[in-house]
Protein backbone atom coordinates (compact mmCIF):
# COMPACT_ATOMS: atom_id res chain seq x y z
CA UNK A 1 0.00 0.00 0.00
CA UNK A 2 1.33 3.58 -0.97
CA UNK A 3 2.14 5.94 1.64
CA UNK A 4 0.71 9.41 1.70
CA UNK A 5 2.97 12.11 1.17
CA UNK A 6 1.51 15.93 2.38
CA UNK A 7 3.71 18.48 -0.56
CA UNK A 8 2.06 21.34 -0.17
CA UNK A 9 -0.10 23.72 2.17
CA UNK A 10 -1.59 26.96 2.38
CA UNK A 11 -3.68 28.77 4.93
CA UNK A 12 -5.27 32.29 5.00
CA UNK A 13 -4.80 34.48 8.18
CA UNK A 14 -7.28 33.36 10.94
CA UNK A 15 -9.29 36.11 12.25
CA UNK A 16 -12.31 37.75 11.67
CA UNK A 17 -12.96 38.60 7.37
CA UNK A 18 -16.04 41.16 7.44
CA UNK A 19 -15.19 41.31 3.27
CA UNK A 20 -14.68 37.74 2.27
CA UNK A 21 -16.55 34.70 2.97
CA UNK A 22 -16.19 31.06 3.36
CA UNK A 23 -15.54 30.30 -0.42
CA UNK A 24 -13.42 33.04 -0.27
CA UNK A 25 -11.00 31.57 2.29
CA UNK A 26 -11.30 28.30 1.00
CA UNK A 27 -10.19 29.43 -2.61
CA UNK A 28 -7.13 31.32 -1.14
CA UNK A 29 -5.62 28.47 1.12
CA UNK A 30 -5.94 26.02 -1.87
CA UNK A 31 -4.03 28.13 -4.47
CA UNK A 32 -1.74 28.79 -1.51
CA UNK A 33 -1.03 25.54 -1.38
CA UNK A 34 -1.25 23.99 -4.72
CA UNK A 35 1.68 27.11 -5.46
CA UNK A 36 3.47 25.77 -2.40
CA UNK A 37 3.58 22.37 -3.90
CA UNK A 38 4.88 24.05 -7.18
CA UNK A 39 2.15 21.30 -9.89
CA UNK A 40 -0.24 22.02 -12.19
CA UNK A 41 -3.49 22.36 -10.51
CA UNK A 42 -5.04 19.98 -13.25
CA UNK A 43 -2.81 17.15 -11.77
CA UNK A 44 -5.55 17.01 -8.86
CA UNK A 45 -7.87 14.46 -8.94
CA UNK A 46 -10.09 14.69 -6.45
CA UNK A 47 -11.00 17.02 -3.32
CA UNK A 48 -12.52 16.32 0.05
CA UNK A 49 -13.43 19.69 2.24
CA UNK A 50 -14.42 20.28 5.53
CA UNK A 51 -16.41 22.58 7.27
CA UNK A 52 -19.49 23.08 9.72
CA UNK A 53 -22.17 25.99 9.16
CA UNK A 54 -21.33 27.03 5.76
CA UNK A 55 -24.55 25.77 3.55
CA UNK A 56 -24.36 23.02 0.94
CA UNK A 57 -21.89 22.51 -2.22
CA UNK A 58 -19.27 24.71 -0.26
CA UNK A 59 -16.54 22.77 -1.74
CA UNK A 60 -18.15 23.19 -5.32
CA UNK A 61 -18.11 26.82 -4.64
CA UNK A 62 -13.99 26.43 -3.80
CA UNK A 63 -13.19 24.34 -6.93
CA UNK A 64 -15.49 26.69 -9.08
CA UNK A 65 -13.72 29.91 -7.81
CA UNK A 66 -10.41 28.28 -8.71
CA UNK A 67 -10.97 27.00 -12.05
CA UNK A 68 -10.81 22.92 -10.63
CA UNK A 69 -14.67 22.65 -10.97
CA UNK A 70 -16.18 19.02 -12.33
CA UNK A 71 -13.80 17.22 -9.83
CA UNK A 72 -15.34 14.20 -7.60
CA UNK A 73 -15.82 16.61 -4.73
CA UNK A 74 -17.03 15.04 -1.10
CA UNK A 75 -18.37 17.83 1.43
CA UNK A 76 -17.51 16.43 5.03
CA UNK A 77 -19.29 17.93 8.29
CA UNK A 78 -17.58 16.35 11.23
CA UNK A 79 -18.30 19.33 14.23
CA UNK A 80 -14.82 20.74 14.68
CA UNK A 81 -13.15 17.52 13.41
CA UNK A 82 -14.67 18.46 9.79
CA UNK A 83 -11.35 19.67 8.45
CA UNK A 84 -9.56 16.76 10.13
CA UNK A 85 -11.75 14.30 8.64
CA UNK A 86 -11.70 15.88 5.17
CA UNK A 87 -7.57 15.21 5.84
CA UNK A 88 -8.39 11.07 6.43
CA UNK A 89 -10.84 10.54 3.60
CA UNK A 90 -8.03 12.13 1.38
CA UNK A 91 -5.62 10.14 2.75
CA UNK A 92 -7.71 7.08 1.74
CA UNK A 93 -8.19 7.87 -1.52
CA UNK A 94 -4.79 7.72 -2.24
CA UNK A 95 -3.98 4.33 -0.14
CA UNK A 96 -6.78 2.55 -1.93
CA UNK A 97 -5.04 3.94 -5.13
CA UNK A 98 -8.29 5.30 -6.35
CA UNK A 99 -6.14 8.67 -6.72
CA UNK A 100 -2.33 9.95 -6.72
CA UNK A 101 -3.03 14.15 -5.91
CA UNK A 102 -6.31 14.93 -3.23
CA UNK A 103 -6.44 18.09 -2.13
CA UNK A 104 -8.35 18.59 1.40
CA UNK A 105 -9.28 22.18 1.85
CA UNK A 106 -10.92 23.15 5.82
CA UNK A 107 -13.27 26.75 5.90
CA UNK A 108 -15.40 28.42 7.93
CA UNK A 109 -16.73 31.95 7.84
CA UNK A 110 -17.38 31.96 11.56
CA UNK A 111 -18.21 35.25 12.53
CA UNK A 112 -21.06 35.79 10.35
CA UNK A 113 -23.04 32.47 12.21
CA UNK A 114 -22.38 33.57 15.84
CA UNK A 115 -21.70 36.02 17.91
CA UNK A 116 -21.39 34.68 21.12
CA UNK A 117 -20.78 31.21 22.54
CA UNK A 118 -21.52 27.65 21.14
CA UNK A 119 -24.16 25.67 22.64
CA UNK A 120 -24.95 22.01 22.80
CA UNK A 121 -27.83 20.61 19.78
CA UNK A 122 -31.04 21.07 21.47
CA UNK A 123 -31.40 17.60 22.18
CA UNK A 124 -28.42 17.21 24.67
CA UNK A 125 -29.52 17.41 28.22
CA UNK A 126 -26.76 20.03 28.51
CA UNK A 127 -28.45 22.30 26.13
CA UNK A 128 -31.84 21.42 27.85
CA UNK A 129 -30.36 23.12 31.40
CA UNK A 130 -29.18 26.19 29.91
CA UNK A 131 -25.08 25.25 29.63
CA UNK A 132 -23.05 26.35 26.79
CA UNK A 133 -19.75 25.04 25.71
CA UNK A 134 -17.53 26.97 28.26
CA UNK A 135 -20.20 26.02 31.03
CA UNK A 136 -19.23 22.76 30.40
CA UNK A 137 -15.67 22.78 30.19
CA UNK A 138 -15.61 25.02 33.24
CA UNK A 139 -17.34 22.24 34.99
CA UNK A 140 -14.25 20.17 33.95
CA UNK A 141 -12.40 21.91 34.87
CA UNK A 142 -13.38 22.84 38.68
CA UNK A 143 -13.71 18.80 38.67
CA UNK A 144 -9.91 18.45 37.42
CA UNK A 145 -8.78 21.05 40.00
CA UNK A 146 -10.49 19.04 42.66
CA UNK A 147 -8.76 15.72 41.53
CA UNK A 148 -5.60 16.93 40.93
CA UNK A 149 -4.88 20.03 42.86
CA UNK A 150 -4.16 22.24 39.88
CA UNK A 151 -4.41 25.89 40.79
CA UNK A 152 -5.77 28.84 38.80
CA UNK A 153 -2.12 30.26 38.22
CA UNK A 154 -1.39 26.92 36.45
CA UNK A 155 -4.63 26.86 34.47
CA UNK A 156 -4.11 30.57 33.02
CA UNK A 157 -0.34 29.55 31.95
CA UNK A 158 -2.06 27.64 29.41
CA UNK A 159 -3.00 30.53 27.50
CA UNK A 160 -0.10 32.42 28.18
CA UNK A 161 2.02 30.15 26.71
CA UNK A 162 -0.30 29.81 23.24
CA UNK A 163 -0.85 33.42 22.68
CA UNK A 164 3.07 33.88 23.30
CA UNK A 165 2.78 31.33 20.61
CA UNK A 166 0.46 33.12 18.48
CA UNK A 167 2.26 36.45 18.93
CA UNK A 168 5.33 34.85 16.50
CA UNK A 169 2.93 33.29 14.27
CA UNK A 170 1.32 35.55 11.75
CA UNK A 171 -1.46 33.72 10.57
CA UNK A 172 -2.81 33.98 13.96
CA UNK A 173 -6.28 35.74 15.22
CA UNK A 174 -4.34 37.03 18.40
CA UNK A 175 -0.61 38.68 18.16
CA UNK A 176 -0.26 39.70 22.00
CA UNK A 177 1.29 38.12 24.42
CA UNK A 178 -0.32 38.44 28.00
CA UNK A 179 0.63 37.36 31.20
CA UNK A 180 -1.07 35.55 34.33
CA UNK A 181 -2.62 38.62 35.40
CA UNK A 182 -4.47 39.51 32.00
CA UNK A 183 -5.44 36.32 32.24
CA UNK A 184 -7.13 36.50 35.95
CA UNK A 185 -8.64 40.01 35.22
CA UNK A 186 -10.17 39.28 31.87
CA UNK A 187 -13.90 38.84 32.18
CA UNK A 188 -15.44 36.22 33.39
CA UNK A 189 -17.00 33.84 31.17
CA UNK A 190 -17.80 30.64 32.90
CA UNK A 191 -16.19 30.23 36.52
CA UNK A 192 -13.34 29.23 36.69
CA UNK A 193 -12.86 30.28 32.94
CA UNK A 194 -12.41 34.22 31.54
CA UNK A 195 -12.25 35.49 28.57
CA UNK A 196 -8.60 34.83 27.95
CA UNK A 197 -9.29 30.75 28.91
CA UNK A 198 -11.59 30.88 25.89
CA UNK A 199 -11.12 30.03 22.03
CA UNK A 200 -12.44 32.91 19.71
CA UNK A 201 -15.11 32.70 16.68
CA UNK A 202 -12.37 32.96 13.64
CA UNK A 203 -13.17 32.87 10.40
CA UNK A 204 -10.26 31.54 8.23
CA UNK A 205 -9.06 28.17 5.80
CA UNK A 206 -6.36 25.51 5.23
CA UNK A 207 -5.91 23.58 2.78
CA UNK A 208 -3.03 20.47 2.03
CA UNK A 209 -1.73 18.94 -1.03
CA UNK A 210 -1.13 15.10 -1.08
CA UNK A 211 0.31 12.80 -2.56
CA UNK A 212 1.10 8.49 -3.50
CA UNK A 213 4.75 7.51 -3.46
CA UNK A 214 4.78 7.43 -7.06
CA UNK A 215 3.30 11.05 -7.17
CA UNK A 216 5.68 12.37 -4.94
CA UNK A 217 8.87 11.09 -6.33
CA UNK A 218 8.16 12.76 -9.50
CA UNK A 219 6.39 16.09 -8.27
CA UNK A 220 7.56 16.37 -4.51
CA UNK A 221 11.01 17.74 -5.10
CA UNK A 222 12.01 16.95 -1.82
CA UNK A 223 9.83 18.96 0.58
CA UNK A 224 7.52 16.56 1.15
CA UNK A 225 6.57 15.17 4.75
CA UNK A 226 5.10 11.33 5.17
CA UNK A 227 1.34 11.34 6.75
CA UNK A 228 2.34 8.85 8.79
CA UNK A 229 -1.47 7.87 10.64
CA UNK A 230 -4.98 9.53 9.97
CA UNK A 231 -7.28 7.96 12.72
CA UNK A 232 -10.83 8.89 13.32
CA UNK A 233 -13.36 7.44 16.06
CA UNK A 234 -16.54 8.28 17.77
CA UNK A 235 -17.58 8.37 20.95
CA UNK A 236 -18.57 5.32 22.52
CA UNK A 237 -22.08 4.71 24.64
CA UNK A 238 -22.14 5.76 28.11
CA UNK A 239 -23.84 3.37 30.32
CA UNK A 240 -22.73 4.76 33.72
CA UNK A 241 -21.40 8.51 35.00
CA UNK A 242 -18.27 9.33 32.78
CA UNK A 243 -14.93 11.23 33.77
CA UNK A 244 -15.10 14.65 33.61
CA UNK A 245 -11.13 14.48 33.93
CA UNK A 246 -10.34 11.93 31.65
CA UNK A 247 -11.06 11.11 27.77
CA UNK A 248 -11.10 7.86 26.25
CA UNK A 249 -12.12 8.82 22.75
CA UNK A 250 -8.67 10.64 22.65
CA UNK A 251 -6.84 8.05 24.15
CA UNK A 252 -8.05 5.16 21.70
CA UNK A 253 -7.93 7.37 18.43
CA UNK A 254 -4.35 8.00 19.80
CA UNK A 255 -3.79 4.75 19.90
CA UNK A 256 -5.18 3.46 16.64
CA UNK A 257 -2.98 6.33 15.30
CA UNK A 258 0.58 5.21 16.96
CA UNK A 259 0.07 1.72 15.71
CA UNK A 260 -0.48 2.91 12.18
CA UNK A 261 2.65 5.10 12.68
CA UNK A 262 4.11 2.43 14.18
CA UNK A 263 5.23 4.56 17.18
CA UNK A 264 4.40 5.87 20.91
CA UNK A 265 3.33 8.78 22.55
CA UNK A 266 7.06 8.95 23.77
CA UNK A 267 8.34 9.38 20.59
CA UNK A 268 6.17 12.17 19.46
CA UNK A 269 8.15 15.77 19.39
CA UNK A 270 5.66 17.88 19.40
CA UNK A 271 1.75 18.57 19.46
CA UNK A 272 -0.97 20.83 18.00
CA UNK A 273 -3.76 19.71 20.42
CA UNK A 274 -7.48 21.02 20.35
CA UNK A 275 -7.75 23.84 22.86
CA UNK A 276 -11.04 25.18 22.50
CA UNK A 277 -10.57 25.77 26.30
CA UNK A 278 -7.36 26.30 28.29
CA UNK A 279 -8.75 22.70 30.68
CA UNK A 280 -9.77 21.37 27.06
CA UNK A 281 -5.55 21.44 26.52
CA UNK A 282 -5.06 19.47 29.78
CA UNK A 283 -7.70 17.10 29.69
CA UNK A 284 -6.18 16.45 25.59
CA UNK A 285 -2.39 16.31 25.95
CA UNK A 286 -2.91 14.03 29.15
CA UNK A 287 -5.29 11.50 26.88
CA UNK A 288 -2.74 11.36 24.09
CA UNK A 289 -0.28 9.90 26.19
CA UNK A 290 1.90 12.61 26.34
CA UNK A 291 1.99 13.54 30.04
CA UNK A 292 0.68 11.46 33.05
CA UNK A 293 -2.94 12.14 34.15
CA UNK A 294 -2.54 14.84 36.87
CA UNK A 295 0.92 16.39 35.67
CA UNK A 296 0.20 18.40 32.70
CA UNK A 297 -0.26 22.06 34.88
CA UNK A 298 2.97 21.81 36.76
CA UNK A 299 4.70 20.59 33.68
CA UNK A 300 3.52 23.76 31.74
CA UNK A 301 5.00 26.04 34.84
CA UNK A 302 7.71 24.30 34.24
CA UNK A 303 8.07 25.36 30.97
CA UNK A 304 7.86 21.68 29.87
CA UNK A 305 5.49 22.20 26.51
CA UNK A 306 7.18 25.49 25.80
CA UNK A 307 8.64 25.95 21.86
CA UNK A 308 11.91 25.31 23.80
CA UNK A 309 11.19 22.71 25.86
CA UNK A 310 10.70 18.69 26.06
CA UNK A 311 7.66 18.73 24.43
CA UNK A 312 5.88 21.81 22.65
CA UNK A 313 2.48 22.11 22.81
CA UNK A 314 0.81 24.18 19.98
CA UNK A 315 3.23 26.30 18.56
CA UNK A 316 1.01 27.76 16.08
CA UNK A 317 -0.91 29.18 19.13
CA UNK A 318 -3.16 26.60 19.61
CA UNK A 319 -6.84 27.36 18.78
CA UNK A 320 -6.95 29.89 22.06
CA UNK A 321 -3.89 32.02 20.09
CA UNK A 322 -4.10 31.11 16.77
CA UNK A 323 -8.27 31.03 16.60
CA UNK A 324 -11.01 28.32 15.95
CA UNK A 325 -12.83 28.34 12.36
CA UNK A 326 -14.49 24.75 13.40
CA UNK A 327 -14.01 23.95 9.82
CA UNK A 328 -10.44 24.81 9.14
CA UNK A 329 -9.03 24.06 12.56
CA UNK A 330 -8.12 20.36 11.35
CA UNK A 331 -6.09 21.41 8.49
CA UNK A 332 -4.36 24.30 9.90
CA UNK A 333 -3.26 21.57 12.53
CA UNK A 334 -1.63 19.84 10.13
CA UNK A 335 -0.11 22.78 8.40
CA UNK A 336 1.56 23.58 11.13
CA UNK A 337 3.29 20.28 11.55
CA UNK A 338 4.38 20.28 8.04
CA UNK A 339 5.93 23.74 8.40
CA UNK A 340 7.61 23.10 11.72
CA UNK A 341 9.04 19.80 9.92
CA UNK A 342 10.19 21.36 6.81
CA UNK A 343 11.88 23.95 9.50
CA UNK A 344 9.85 27.19 7.45
CA UNK A 345 8.50 27.96 10.95
CA UNK A 346 10.30 31.25 11.69
CA UNK A 347 10.22 32.58 15.24
CA UNK A 348 8.56 29.60 16.42
CA UNK A 349 10.57 27.35 14.66
CA UNK A 350 11.56 23.58 17.19
CA UNK A 351 14.85 22.54 16.54
CA UNK A 352 15.29 18.93 15.99
CA UNK A 353 11.81 18.05 15.46
CA UNK A 354 11.22 14.79 13.61
CA UNK A 355 7.53 13.64 14.39
CA UNK A 356 4.42 15.93 14.97
CA UNK A 357 0.85 15.02 16.30
CA UNK A 358 -2.03 16.83 15.55
CA UNK A 359 -5.08 16.07 17.84
CA UNK A 360 -8.68 17.63 17.24
CA UNK A 361 -11.91 16.55 18.95
CA UNK A 362 -15.37 18.36 18.57
CA UNK A 363 -18.91 17.75 19.17
CA UNK A 364 -21.54 16.10 21.44
CA UNK A 365 -24.64 14.06 20.35
CA UNK A 366 -27.21 12.26 23.63
CA UNK A 367 -25.89 9.18 24.85
CA UNK A 368 -22.12 8.76 23.77
CA UNK A 369 -18.56 10.75 25.10
CA UNK A 370 -17.92 12.86 22.29
CA UNK A 371 -18.80 13.11 18.51
CA UNK A 372 -15.52 12.84 16.72
CA UNK A 373 -12.14 12.78 16.99
CA UNK A 374 -8.86 12.95 14.76
CA UNK A 375 -5.08 12.30 15.74
CA UNK A 376 -2.81 12.70 12.56
CA UNK A 377 0.82 11.79 12.39
CA UNK A 378 3.40 13.78 10.46
CA UNK A 379 6.96 12.61 10.40
CA UNK A 380 9.69 13.62 8.16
Amino acid sequence: MTQVHITGVGMTRFGKHPDSDATDLGAAALLEAIADAGIDARLIESAYVGHVFQGMVMGQRILAQVGLAGLPLVNVENACSSGATAIREASLAIRAGENDVVVAVGTEHLTSQFAGALTPDPSDPEAAIGATMPGIYAMRATRYMADHGMTREQLALIPVKNKANAAQNPLAHFRKAITVEDVLESRAVADPLRLHDCSPVTDGAAAVIMMSDRAAAKYANGRGVKLAASSLRSGSVDVEPTSMTYEPLTWATALDAYEKAGIGPEDVDFAEVHDCFSIAEVLRVEGLGLFEQGSYPRAVERGEANIDGRLPVNPSGGLIGKGHPLGGTGVAQVVELVRQLRGEAGDRQIEGANIGLAHCRGGKAVGIEGAACTVQIVTR
